[in-house]
């Protein structure tokens, strides 16, 4: 019977066994052929492409077949690996990949990875991992760990200076040559209370030493002056609110939670002192809250006008939408376009026709009272009939005839055609009573 002989994987046949009367084959399906060489011998072909990522080993069974009477086979199965070639590229779980860190963090702060896998083997599925820098560029805040991917911060950060930092990060190979990848990594820098408030108004260096005058006479809610304040921190870390912290006198005076103004709080007496120091406590929201301080100084007055105090009374008017007034000028603007347009578009139609019209022609006049449709009077006269209320007699005034005028240098027809109508319109009237 056939023996395979795993050294060579040669089949040995015995020596009275008829030439050509051995066959090898291969069971099932798999992507290798056998090919005949020589006497006896076999080579093993692949028949299609190779993925080692999809199959990375193949058990191939051969069944050698003799051709006696009674056939008797012989059967090896050879396993053949697959060879890793450097044919894929990294690649990320992200494409982009967003952080925060809270500002003046201390250096060296671990806030997350990034991660790619490379499906090849060995030295060629091994993933380094860098920070893609151009030539002269600073050193990034961030840093990622070779091996692990592990994403750090270097420096501490300021809110108030950069809100993000954007890195590339690249995912290289051990092939050769190598392959990579590359992704996008944010770094959002989270605001912290680290700014106090800032007041703008009245100046901190003694500007408003003279102070506020108020006169004796204004009545409650009197605006006596606004402090103004600014915080460079964001969110509600960026809050303020106001509150009268010192008074010379508590009950004269109130500040707006929200808005800075100190009013008076009830209208002023001729006991009130002449002269009163405030100081205005301005707090932001944060965690904790930071604060600042203004003081005013205030005077009270005689002398002003009761237009002054109505003035300083009232609440300021809000702005108009300027929005809405642009947009209204602009529908005005365009009706009124239209408009001259069309009476421009009448002018022109009218003075055509006008053009049109051919010089020399004569008005038509009825030739009788039957060919008038506005009474049985000739229309070349006018009467005015004026009857007087009580008395048989009546008064008729006439008036002269209606004459046409005729343009100067008629043809000889035209002229012709004027004296039969001159002549037809003679002054000779039937009255009947």
């Amino acid at each position: 019977m056939p023996v395979f002989s795993r050294e060579v994987y040669e089949v040995r046949v015995a020596e009275n066994s008829p030439p050509g009367q051995l066959v090898c084959a291969i069971e099932g399906d798999v992507p290798f052929s056998l090919t005949a060489a020589f006497a006896n011998h076999y080579e093993l072909r692949t028949s299609a492409a190779l993925d080692r990522e999809t199959t990375a080993e193949y058990n191939v069974s051969i069944v050698a077949t003799d051709w006696g009477r009674a056939r008797l086979s012989a059967r090896e199965s050879v396993s053949v690996r697959i060879a890793d070639v450097n044919d894929n590229a990294p690649r990320f779980t992200q494409a982009a990949y967003s952080m925060s860190v809270s500002e003046n963090e201390a250096g060296a702060v671990r806030i997350g990875s990034v991660k790619a896998t490379d499906a090849d083997a060995g030295a060629n599925g091994r993933v380094r991992y860098a920070l893609v820098r151009e030539e002269g560029e600073e050193r990034p805040a961030v840093s990622v760990d070779a091996e692990s991917g592990a994403v750090s911060v270097v420096r501490p950060l300021d809110y108030e200076e950069v809100r993000a930092v954007e890195v590339t990060v690249r995912a290289a190979d051990g092939g050769s040559p190598p392959r990579s990848a590359t992704a996008l990594l944010r770094v959002l820098v989270r605001d912290e209370n680290d700014n106090a408030p800032v007041v703008l108004h009245p100046p901190a260096d003694g500007g408003a030493a003279l102070g506020e005058l108020v006169p004796r006479r204004a009545r409650a809610g009197y605006l006596v002056a606004k402090v103004v304040a600014v915080d460079a921190d964001a969110g509600q870390n960026a809050w303020l609110c106001y509150e009268l912290a010192k008074a010379t006198e508590p009950g004269l005076f109130r500040v707006g939670l929200h808005s800075g103004e100190v009013r008076t709080a009830r209208a002023v007496g001729e006991r009130d002192a002449a002269r009163h120091r405030l100081v205005v406590l301005v707090r932001d929201r944060g965690r904790p809250p930071r604060s600042a301080s203004a003081t005013l100084a205030v005077a009270l007055a005689d002398g002003f006008s009761e237009g002054h105090l109505r003035a300083s009374e009232e609440a300021p008017a809000a702005e108009p939408d300027g929005r809405l007034t642009l947009y209204l000028s602009v529908c005005l603007a365009c009706v009124s376009a239209l408009f001259v347009a069309g009476a421009a578009a009448a002018v022109a139609a009218k003075v055509r026709r006008a053009r049109r019209g051919e010089p020399g022609t004569l008005p038509t006049f009825p030739q009788s009272a039957a060919d008038s449709s506005a009474g049985s009077l000739p229309r070349s006269y006018v009467y005015d009939v004026r009857l007087a209320a009580g008395t048989v007699n009546s008064e008729f005034r006439f008036l002269g005839p209606l004459l046409p005028c005729f343009p100067a240098g008629l043809p000889q027809g035209a002229a012709e055609q004027r004296s039969s109508l001159l002549l037809s319109l003679g002054y000779r009237i039937p009255i009947g009573f």
